[in-house]
């Protein structure tokens, strides 16, 4: 994950510029109910992945909406994931493209390499992948397709490369009330511009302002099922593309009362304009918008459930 939100803030004037290290939030290892391992961030107060754990997550969230059945052995995809984080979701789709016979081009944002290093030090993480694995996920930490530095400096450069060539744009950040620079229409914007025209966009969230962005923006969206075993989630993310995507077992149509949902205040975006306003400044605006708006208020339908490890699902 990126979080320019939940620590002092990168070199504006530096696109690959990173706080001190001795500035960054700390982080706390977490072990998930699959055993796999996470973090906790003490600054963001919020979990990397939902008490499930992160492989779990991963898979259902990532890799299974991806669909990579879709693609025949052999082929390429370019994929661009923001908000690496500890890498469990690079490793699954690793994991999941060698075993369908394809290869990755990779490209990541990343703020802090932390995160990543802590999981590839950690036995219980490299116990989760096969070597070959691990061995690329430690090529593409200490390679050149990791760019560091705040995420919305980095992808204007990021689109000058890959600009309508991504088959997949995996965007896992922390939750948009603690970090909204990084849901903020001015940067999803950008965002989609690096599909192709049937590329795939794949995030945990299923926020309203996050989803109508998407919508406005000319994508077609899915939600992602649920696992069965979670009954009191009614959404765990979104799929999204310039083409409708097929069905899936893992994806359906939003439902009439989440449709409503985006055009009540929830569904206001995050706005920053300039690319460097701080979460505060985005989440104030935001809120005076709330109050001006002749929207409806929000009424979406909550689920009781149990706590997690932080990490709320981003329904907001």
């Amino acid at each position: 994950m990126t979080w320019p939100a939940c620590g002092p803030e990168a070199d504006r004037d530096s696109p690959g510029a990173k706080p001190p290290p001795e500035a960054l939030p700390q982080l706390l290892p977490r072990l998930g109910r699959d055993g796999s391992f996470s973090l906790y961030s003490h600054g963001c107060e919020e979990g990397f992945h939902s008490a499930a754990g992160a492989l779990r997550e991963a898979n259902e969230k990532f890799v299974v909406p991806a669909a990579l059945e879709r693609f025949a052995p052999g082929r390429e995809l370019v994929v661009a994931e923001v908000a690496v984080g500890t890498g469990t979701n690079t490793a699954a789709l690793l994991a999941a493209a060698t075993a369908a016979g394809l290869e990755l081009d990779w490209w990541g944002l990343e703020l802090d390499p932390r995160p990543l290093a802590l999981a590839l030090a950690n036995a219980g993480f490299r116990a989760q992948w096969p070597e070959a694995v691990l061995s690329r996920l430690e090529g593409l930490a200490g390679g050149d397709r990791l760019w560091l530095g705040d995420a919305r400096r980095r992808l204007p450069e990021l689109l000058d490369i890959l600009a309508g060539r991504c088959d997949l744009v995996l965007l896992d950040a922390f939750s948009p009330p603690r970090c909204p620079q990084l849901w903020s229409r001015e940067f999803l914007e950008q965002l989609v511009r690096l599909l192709r025209p049937d590329g795939r966009l794949l995030t945990y969230s299923s926020a309203a302002a996050v989803r109508r962005c998407l919508l406005e923006l000319g994508l077609e969206l899915r939600a992602i099922r649920p696992p069965v075993d979670e009954p009191e989630r009614w959404s765990a993310g979104t799929a999204a593309g310039f083409t409708p995507l097929a069905p899936h077992p893992a994806l359906r149509p939003l439902e009439p009362f989440e449709r409503e949902h985006l055009a009540s205040r929830a569904g206001l975006p995050y706005r920053d304009p300039s690319g460097t306003a701080t979460a505060a400044e985005i989440l104030e605006r935001r809120r005076r918008e709330q109050e001006r708006s002749d929207a409806p208020p929000a009424r979406l339908p909550r689920r009781p459930g149990p706590g997690g490890l932080g990490r709320p699902e981003g329904h907001r």
